[in-house]
């Protein structure tokens, strides 16, 4: 293990809520304590999307409807989004929404989840972590595509209370 590799794993641990991690391998052996400090409270802010317009398609829009009737429906977009709250990677690793690769998913969109629901799997350093839900409600959007890496904080899903 190198240097980067513990930098990496010691950035993941302060930032998770993690207390202790522990590696061995071979003739190696790291382990990594965070200190006590105050309990921490996780709040989870809903990520504002907006679609993605090309030029070619606005102008048209634009010429043929009035500027206030044409913020009206973005108005209502993000009344809609503002409501959605965000499953967010709790670490750096490989995203994988099922246990196998002949297995169903963990979640689809339109599933029902609760808080502690198993949603996808994150790989981390050849360990598989079952990433779950901390709020409730109905799956909206899958953000990552399964198999590919995930950074701290990254949104995975999208969930409608």
């Amino acid at each position: 293990m190198d240097f980067k590799q513990i930098q990496e794993l010691v950035k993941m641990v302060n930032k998770s809520n993690i207390s202790e991690l522990s590696i061995e391998q071979d003739k190696f052996k790291i382990t990594i304590k965070q200190k006590d400090n105050e309990p921490q409270q996780i709040i989870t802010v809903p990520a504002v999307s907006a679609p993605v317009q090309t030029v070619a398609q606005v102008a048209p829009v634009a010429q043929a409807v009035p500027v206030a009737e044409a913020a009206a429906p973005k108005a209502a977009e993000a009344k809609a989004a503002d409501n959605l709250v965000t499953i967010k990677s709790p670490m750096i690793g490989t995203f994988y929404r099922s246990p196998g690769p002949d297995k169903p998913s963990f979640v689809n969109v339109g599933d029902d989840v609760a808080p502690g629901k198993v949603v996808c799997i994150i790989e981390a350093m050849k360990l598989f972590n079952e990433i779950e839900s901390e709020v409730g409600g109905r799956i909206v959007k899958v953000l990552v595509d399964d198999a590919s890496p995930v950074e701290y904080d990254q949104p995975l899903f999208l969930v409608e209370p």
